[in-house]
């Protein structure tokens, strides 16, 4: 009579601590505007995208600008500088509007 061993991952069982990293919320190549937040210890500009921290070079605090994504990584992702952000069109309404009056 044969014995067969099972091993823990036939049976559905897993083996200390296991965690993964959610998908991200990023996608290399696309672009998104933002705000940046805050500065890194590099210098490099900070901004958030649905959690994910993203370091954008040569910005500071209060720019707003067009990302595009370069490099993803697990806890965070790099992008570049490809222009100012498109202002939403009810801030470019109210802008309007005051500069009437």
């Amino acid at each position: 009579m044969r014995y067969e061993r099972r091993g823990r991952e036939e049976r559905g069982e897993r083996r200390g601590f296991v965690r993964g990293f959610p998908p991200k919320p990023v996608e290399m190549g696309k672009e998104y505007d933002v705000e940046i937040q805050e500065t890194s210890r590099r210098g490099e500009g900070i901004t958030r995208i649905k959690g994910l921290v993203t370091f954008v070079p040569n910005t500071k605090p209060g720019d707003r600008v067009r990302i595009r994504i370069t490099r993803i990584s697990r806890r965070f992702a790099e992008a570049e500088v490809v222009g100012k952000a498109e202002e939403k069109a009810e801030e470019a309404a109210e802008e309007e509007e005051g500069e009437a009056e």
